[in-house]
């Protein structure tokens, strides 16, 4: 049971969400895209919200800024979510273009916008939990593209409920975050989603 959930942890760990986002919206929608830009989107994604966190998290537990990569201390959160901010910005003023791909460009302003409440909460000394701010995020994204280009995604949006529930059960069962911490990350992650959703939908 203890590698069932530990197994929660880290196939949806935090760094894996934007690259599964954008996954997610090329997969289900009925535009079409030629594959070499497919694959280096998801490419650019995977380099800046993955590759480079972790390299980044390398350096800073070198350095014993933090400990482990799941930031179970709230001190050890402030600076790579600081970066991830960043990495993010870069993503919506680079990458990817609200006026080309509306859907996934407001998809990332919605991660930042989570991103920086969870800065202003660990400042706070509040450890939201950033397992769920992810898949909350994702499972709201996936709503609202179902939604928009009208297709039933009800298969997928079923995986990700119990996704939902796989996560919060497996941070319970760790003694990771408490059930407030769980709540919290879960609307810090759907909210930002469900209103920026105005702008696209």
């Amino acid at each position: 049971m203890n590698i069932f959930f530990k197994i929660a942890a880290y196939l949806f760990h935090p760094l894996w969400i934007p690259t599964f986002g954008v996954a997610l919206y090329y997969s289900v929608t009925p535009r079409f895209s030629l594959p070499e830009m497919l694959q280096s989107k998801l490419l650019v994604v995977f380099i800046i919200t993955f590759l480079i966190p972790i390299m980044t998290f390398f350096l800073l537990k070198n350095l014993g800024v933090v400990k482990n990569i799941h930031l179970n201390e709230v001190n050890e959160r402030k600076l790579p979510l600081i970066i991830q901010c960043i990495l993010f910005v870069i993503l919506v003023k680079i990458v990817f273009e609200s006026a080309y791909l509306p859907e996934v460009y407001f998809f990332f302003v919605g991660a930042l916008c989570s991103a920086i409440t969870a800065f202003i909460l660990a400042i706070f000394k509040f450890k939201v939990s950033l397992h769920m701010i992810g898949v909350a995020g994702i499972t709201m994204f996936l709503i609202a593209l179902s939604i928009h280009f009208k297709i039933n995604t009800l298969y997928t949006l079923s995986i990700l409920l119990f996704v939902n529930g796989w996560v919060a059960s497996s941070r319970l069962h760790t003694k990771s975050h408490t059930g407030i911490e769980l709540l919290i990350g879960f609307f810090v992650g759907m909210l930002p989603q469900l209103i920026f959703v105005t702008f696209w939908l």
